[in-house]
């Protein structure tokens, strides 16, 4: 049975992430290898099947789940997502969000300790139960940071947050009307960075706009668009937002990889 490439890393990706997987130790030899496990998880992420579904040819579905939650609770992800983005082009950075619609099967999580936290950024909106993605690219469109909340949260409330964890010195953020609030501009000159944010139509002091370079929001949309092409990030099926998180690293290393 042919294997389906498109699923699946090239020979060329999988020797830039390979020495950031750590060594398979278990009392007994690994029945799959970190390839086969990483590629059986693109599997899932794109086809947005359930777990049990998994072709064999990747391995007993329990042992790829198995590896997934190990790697996730190390911060294997996250780690590899933040070595794949190094060095970014910050002459313009672009903010936005996409609502994920929430699958009824990513409800009800359990309230406890090993959950790390209560909150596991589902809310309801017009759309219904939905979880909010906000992010943030650089200047060639590539990823940079994520933050989660609950679909009904705004994004000037969930921005400040995020700009927090970069470094806005001369940098410039490109973001629509929904983050033209004064104090969130007021954040961002005050880390010595400049904006392009349009003034809503009905605003009381209206300010200066380069809609030249605001066209270049463009970018954020489009990076959205490329993470919907993973069937596991245009809907939610992760009930944990540890695990969604993973979910959203993972498609983004994908589009690193390209």
């Amino acid at each position: 049975m042919t294997i389906p490439k498109r699923y699946e890393l090239t020979d060329e990706q999988w020797n830039r992430i390979e020495p950031m997987f750590p060594a398979y130790r278990t009392g007994r030899p690994a029945t799959i290898d970190n390839r086969t496990a990483f590629n059986g998880i693109l599997w899932l992420m794109r086809s947005g099947a359930a777990w049990r579904d998994i072709p064999e040819r990747y391995g007993h579905w329990k042992a790829i789940y198995s590896r997934f939650q190990r790697w996730s609770d190390s911060g294997l992800f996250l780690k590899m997502f933040e070595e794949l983005s190094q060095d970014p082009d910050m002459e313009n950075i672009s903010l936005d969000s996409t609502s994920i619609r929430v699958h009824q099967k990513a409800t009800g999580a359990k309230k406890t300790p090993s959950t790390q936290s209560f909150n596991q950024f589902i809310g309801r909106s017009r759309g219904g139960l939905t979880t909010k993605v906000h992010a943030l690219v650089d200047g060639l469109g590539n990823p940079l940071k994520f933050s989660l909340s609950g679909g009904q949260v705004h994004d000037s409330i969930a921005a400040p947050e995020l700009l927090r964890t970069v470094d806005l010195t001369d940098v410039n953020v490109i973001a629509d009307k929904a983050y033209g609030a004064e104090k969130l501009r007021d954040q961002i000159t005050s880390a010595h960075g400049t904006y392009t944010i349009p003034p809503k139509a009905n605003a009381q002091n209206p300010w200066d706009c380069d809609y030249f370079t605001y066209c270049e929001r463009h970018l954020i949309e489009d990076f959205f668009n490329q993470m919907k092409n993973f069937r596991r990030f245009a809907t939610r099926y992760d009930k944990l937002a540890t695990s969604f998180l993973s979910t959203i690293h993972i498609c983004a290393i994908m589009i690193l990889l390209k």
